[in-house]
């Protein structure tokens, strides 16, 4: 066993259903085979424990591990391309992308910097948004596994309008899918997910056939993009039938509680009340909305109809993997909204960084906060001396105002993370790719 020492934050209770903040200082966590099996002050847990390993996290703050909703693997070399709409981005910056991963030398480099992405940001759980190919689907699987990240992920399919070389059928889907989910699903820390690209990509007969695996795959997830851009949304209304976009999945049953489908930057409020009447989830991606001028995120509606709500970090069109980041452009979005946005403290945030994307996943029963008998995934926030996040921290009020600097100022360079206990590390190859450069 091993015990924990630090200052721990969490949120058991949702901030917005007037939960706050659990605070502890000086706290001990021990855990046994990665699981927190006692929580409390370090002097009185250390009195009831054996002669363990202390593990002294003091100074900075424990939180639990990130946990990012929707995150494209293929999309780490498309960060930073400004100024354009989505649909002119996709096929500008990230299909070609997408493409290249069909070389499967190529998907294991891409693989290594993905991954290593995510632990520098302090995630410990994803959800991936796969590649068009299934060979790089299991890279990206093997290399989060030797890692030790709790990925979900599978294969992206569709078979209209993007490049061919990304088409398939809904055959082919299937085989492919079913196949990737015989050798990950339930592996380790590793679960599949049926990953339509978007029904502007998809046709009835490949959303027939995605409904057809997540039936056949017990307990994997569904997700996709929904309502992220204007003219995205009035080619699916042409292409189903004038139907609002839920509905272009929801007649094949493909909203669930294991649905998370991301952006929802314009719902109607009748696609909203379906999204909350069959429990799914939304990923919320705060810097990819602005980057691509999507929209801004309308919080309090999803909030008032009862849609459940968590982070993505989406990477290519947004500022990278940290869900800091995406937790504070949240909170800008919110208070640009005025009246019509949701004031969001330091508990939402954090909330919405870790439980909230744990419920989304279907984890809540081992991930998202510390608490007894969860999983010990935490990410310790712990600047260099002398930087603006130390000043910061050493002079915070109070732990409210600790972590609302840590979203404020926090990078990956401040970070460090564990799964069930152990530390996580980058891979270790990180090979440029040859040829690179400009």
């Amino acid at each position: 066993m091993t015990l924990f020492r630090g200052t721990v934050v969490d949120t058991p209770d949702d901030p917005f259903a007037g939960g706050r903040l659990r605070v502890e200082h000086d706290a001990g966590l021990l855990v046994r085979a990665g699981v927190i099996v006692a929580r409390g002050s370090f002097g009185e847990v250390q009195a009831g424990a054996d002669d363990d390993e202390v593990v002294d996290l003091r100074g900075g703050l424990v939180l639990p591990g990130f946990v990012d909703t929707h995150v494209h693997f293929p999309q780490v070399r498309a960060v930073g391309g400004l100024g354009m709409p989505l649909l002119e981005w996709l096929e500008r910056c990230a299909l070609p992308e997408e493409e290249r991963l069909g070389e499967v030398a190529y998907a294991r480099e891409v693989a290594r910097e993905f991954v290593s992405g995510l632990v520098e940001a302090g995630t410990t759980t994803a959800l991936v948004f796969g590649a068009h190919f299934a060979p790089a689907v299991d890279v990206l699987l093997a290399q989060a596994e030797q890692v030790g990240l709790r990925i979900t992920s599978g294969l992206v399919v569709s078979d209209r309008l993007l490049p061919e070389t990304l088409w398939t059928t809904p055959e082919r889907a299937y085989d492919e899918g079913r196949e990737l989910a015989r050798r990950w699903h339930g592996r380790g820390r590793s679960r599949y997910a049926v990953t339509p690209r978007f029904s502007l990509s998809c046709t009835d007969d490949l959303l027939a056939s995605c409904a057809t695996l997540l039936a056949d795959v017990e307990g994997s997830l569904l997700t996709t993009h929904l309502n992220e851009n204007l003219i995205e949304i009035a080619g699916v209304g042409e292409l189903f039938d004038t139907c609002h976009y839920v509905e272009s999945y929801d007649r094949h049953g493909l909203v669930s509680g294991r649905s998370v489908l991301a952006h929802n930057v314009h719902p109607t409020g009748e696609e909203l009340d379906v999204l909350a009447a069959r429990g799914a989830s939304v990923a919320h991606c705060p810097t990819s909305n602005s980057a691509l001028g999507s929209g801004h995120f309308p919080l309090a509606r999803h909030l008032r109809h009862g849609v459940r709500v968590a982070l993505g970090s989406d990477v290519g069109a947004g500022s990278g993997f940290c869900l800091l980041k995406e937790g504070l452009h949240a909170s800008f979005v919110q208070q640009l909204l005025g009246e019509q946005g949701v004031r969001l403290d330091a508990a939402h945030l954090l909330h919405l960084t870790t439980a909230a994307g744990a419920a989304a996943l279907g984890l809540a029963d081992q991930v998202g906060d510390l608490g007894i008998g969860k999983r010990f995934d935490a990410v310790r926030v712990h600047p260099r001396p002398g930087t603006v996040l130390d000043v910061a921290l050493r002079n915070a009020r109070d732990a409210e105002d600790a972590v609302a600097k840590a979203f404020t100022l926090g990078t990956p360079a401040d970070l460090t993370s564990w799964v069930d206990g152990v530390p996580l590390r980058r891979p270790a190859d990180r090979r440029a790719s040859p040829g690179g450069g400009w």
